[in-house]
């Protein structure tokens, strides 16, 4: 009697026992589940690390028209942009509409919006990134690959642009020259490919301008 008694207590301790311990784990599931929603939570609504566009162009680069540039004021969405440089030289920004940004290199456009600004955000920091150089180009033409209007890279020299477009089977390559307009005036350049890619008539290898044309007969 007594041994049935003893047993019928363990069997009520041992069911408590595994209630308790079943409860446990759901409150810990739970807990976990909290816990992984409020960190997904977190994770959201700190969102993405938005990466800033790189520069296409150097710091002393001059902007121009066509050129794409993106605007960004630290912590200010609304008025980061990218947009073009309009024709006349001019960007429209948010409260500031019309803003000369041509004739400019990306740091004093920047100083320049910085200034404008101070009438409506505290403390604006501003960073202007040149995305494409549209107003920057050269024209290669003839008996190449490539033909026609290239972007203009910084420090970039005949031979390089002649690597960039290529030549056809037929491409006369004693014959390239460069024309450049200078003073109202259009002058021709001789190219001697050959002497070049030889390390000779160095003096030809030319930095190119916007505007210049590459012939290849």
């Amino acid at each position: 009697m007594m041994g049935n008694r003893m047993n019928a207590m363990f069997r009520c301790t041992a069911v408590l026992l595994l209630g308790l311990v079943q409860t446990a784990a759901v409150g810990q599931t739970t807990n976990d589940a909290s816990a992984d929603k409020s960190a997904d939570k977190s994770k959201d609504s700190g969102g993405a690390t938005v990466q800033q566009p790189k520069s296409v162009a150097a710091a002393t680069y001059v902007i121009g028209a066509d050129d794409t540039l993106h605007i960004d004021v630290w912590k200010e969405q609304n008025l980061t942009v990218t947009l073009p440089v309009r024709p006349d030289g001019m960007i429209s920004l948010p409260l500031l509409n019309d803003v000369q940004a041509a004739g400019l290199t990306p740091m004093q456009l920047a100083a320049s919006i910085t200034e404008k600004l101070k009438k409506y955000v505290t403390d604006p920091r501003v960073t202007v990134v040149v995305t494409q150089m549209n107003s920057q180009r050269f024209y290669v033409t003839g008996e190449v690959l490539h033909t026609g209007a290239m972007p203009l890279l910084p420090n970039m020299t005949v031979l390089q642009a002649l690597a960039s477009a290529g030549f056809t089977q037929f491409a006369n390559l004693k014959g390239i020259y460069l024309l450049r307009m200078e003073n109202g005036r259009q002058n021709k350049t001789p190219i001697n490919y050959k002497a070049l890619v030889k390390g000779e008539a160095v003096n030809q290898n030319i930095l190119l301008k916007p505007g210049d044309t590459i012939v290849v007969p």
